[in-house]
């Protein structure tokens, strides 16, 4: 299936939720961000106040993007995993399940170790979501598609 933009739902919002919030406490960040590909937010958790949040999920897009323009170039196939080291604060940013993008925002609080390590098993279960998602939204397509096979005269047929 070609990417697309997710339809969320209900259920998987929340399992999402629960898993980002988790990260971001055992983790100890300051906040934890999920984005699609096409840089749009679709969760976050902790101190997200004082981030312009639609620039920080579109620079992140954009350097995915960029990053994964340099891994071809030198045979990779793409990186999964960047790391921004500030005076401050630091990013840690990951692909998950080639579809979405998991943002860490930590300090001195924090250690790459532990953020690394967190966001490993957060990645495994946002995976798992992710491809609940997925699979609805393909199984909406089939039906869809199905729909679409019917033509006027099998509906006329129909109420006939």
């Amino acid at each position: 299936m070609a990417q697309s933009s997710f339809v969320m739902h209900e259920e998987e919002f929340g399992e999402i939720t629960v898993i980002i919030e988790r990260l971001l406490r055992e983790a100890n960040a300051k906040c934890v961000y999920l984005v699609d590909k096409d840089g749009q937010l679709i969760s976050s958790s902790g101190e997200t106040a004082e981030i312009d949040v639609t620039s920080l999920a579109s620079l992140t897009a954009g350097n995915i993007a960029a990053t994964g323009g340099m891994a071809k170039l030198i045979g990779e196939k793409e990186f999964s995993v960047l790391f921004h080291e500030g005076e401050r604060d630091n990013l840690h940013i990951s692909l998950v399940a080639q579809r979405v993008i998991l943002v860490v925002i930590f300090d001195k609080r924090s250690s790459i170790g532990l953020v690394r390590l967190r966001v490993k098993k957060a990645s495994d279960e946002l995976g798992r979501t992710i491809q609940k998602l997925v699979d609805k939204m393909e199984e909406v397509t089939d039906k869809v598609t199905l729909l679409e096979e019917i033509t006027d005269d099998d509906i006329e047929k129909l109420f006939s």
